[in-house]
């Protein structure tokens, strides 16, 4: 049996393998099917747990017998602080996508509107399946951003949730804030605003501000975060949301209780905490970034604006055959993504990752594949 010092031993010696720029996959932790696989395809940080982030899960290990009540309200609160709202704003969950659940399930009604991109990210069309939604679609327009002129339209005069996922998942696309927030301004309190910002932290454009300003003032927006992407805690699930705090109170009724775990937020404080953590993703992301352009400008390959960990570009011939020969070639990529079936998304790797997707992405042009 491993106590707290071998796995705070061991994790040290993970930390330093992902950081070293050694794929995740190749750790020991991985499953036998995935030694050697290129994990490009759920928009995860290849650089793994940062090594602050192991150490304070193996130092929260002899605290795993309590219940994480302290330990929640000592998260929120350094949430609330590090962006301007008070703790009672904060909200909690299993993965953002636990929140995006609860807004569904919070909004439902028998006349209730449900209004989304075509394509997005698509937890709250699952979501609410069982429900009695009305459901608007509306495809993106020539920047590939929201049309939110033609999703207002959609908008019918009774109850509606419009979700927003901002940068757009999967074309990592941005709409500009000030069109959102003008929206936001004169829509009327029926109106739910779910914007979701799972790549908040990878943005940098003077276009982009989050959407938390609004939430103090007005009950009707919520902004949904996540520890999964830039801090790579996605095996970990949690996910965070600010809202109105009688917004939040609602939320919180559809969640269940502790929903997030002690060890979990160990390691989400340790990351918060962390000055390197991010710059450090971001510049990985950056080069990973590059290497892709140069590839796809190389073969006349058009992508996307990407303000996110991965990008959408396009693949001459059929989409199922050239994801199942990168899948050949030990190389996951991302799934289809109707009605983008000419687009494949692309999750940026570490560089090395992304040299060796490039050199099979050149060999399938050599076969006259893409």
């Amino acid at each position: 049996m491993m106590n707290r010092r071998d796995f705070l031993r061991s994790g040290a010696v993970l930390g330093v393998v992902g950081y070293a720029g050694l794929p995740v996959a190749v750790t020991a932790a991985a499953p036998k099917s995935a030694v050697g696989t290129l994990w490009l395809n759920w928009n995860e940080n290849p650089l793994g747990l940062a090594p602050s982030a192991r150490e304070a899960v193996a130092g929260a290990v002899d605290r795993a017998n309590r219940y994480p009540d302290l330990v929640r309200a000592e998260l929120a609160t350094a949430l609330a602080k590090k962006n301007g709202v008070q703790p009672e704003n904060v909200v909690l969950g299993c993965g953002s996508t636990q929140i995006l659940q609860s807004i569904v399930l919070a909004a439902a009604s028998p006349d209730a509107t449900l209004v989304l991109a075509e394509p997005t990210f698509e937890a709250v069309l699952q979501y609410q399946r069982p429900l009695s939604y009305r459901i608007e679609r509306v495809p993106l327009d020539s920047r590939h951003a929201h049309d939110l002129q033609q999703m207002k339209d959609r908008v019918a005069q009774g109850p509606a949730v419009v979700y927003i996922c901002n940068p757009n998942n999967p074309t990592a696309t941005l709409t500009p804030s000030s069109e959102i927030d003008a929206w936001i301004e004169e829509a009327p309190e029926t109106v739910l605003f779910a914007i979701d910002e799972a790549y908040y932290e990878y943005v940098d454009d003077a276009r982009y501000a989050s959407a938390t300003k609004w939430v103090r003032a007005r009950p009707n927006v919520v902004v949904t975060r996540t520890f999964s992407k830039i801090y790579a805690m996605a095996g970990m699930r949690l996910g965070y949301a600010f809202a109105h705090q009688s917004l939040a109170r609602r939320l919180r009724q559809f969640l269940s209780q502790d929903n997030a775990n002690g060890l979990a937020i160990a390691a989400a404080q340790a990351c918060l905490e962390d000055g390197e953590l991010l710059p450090r993703s971001r510049k990985v992301n950056a080069q990973a970034k590059s290497i892709a352009h140069s590839c796809l400008d190389d073969l006349g390959l058009e992508f996307l604006p990407s303000h996110a960990n991965f990008l959408m570009h396009r693949v001459n011939g059929d989409l199922d055959r050239y994801i199942q020969r990168m899948r050949n070639r030990g190389i996951r990529v991302g799934r289809p993504f109707p009605p983008m079936l000419s687009y494949n998304r692309l999750s940026l790797g570490l560089p090395d990752e992304m040299k060796q997707w490039a050199a099979a992405l050149r060999e399938f042009r050599l076969q006259g594949w893409v």
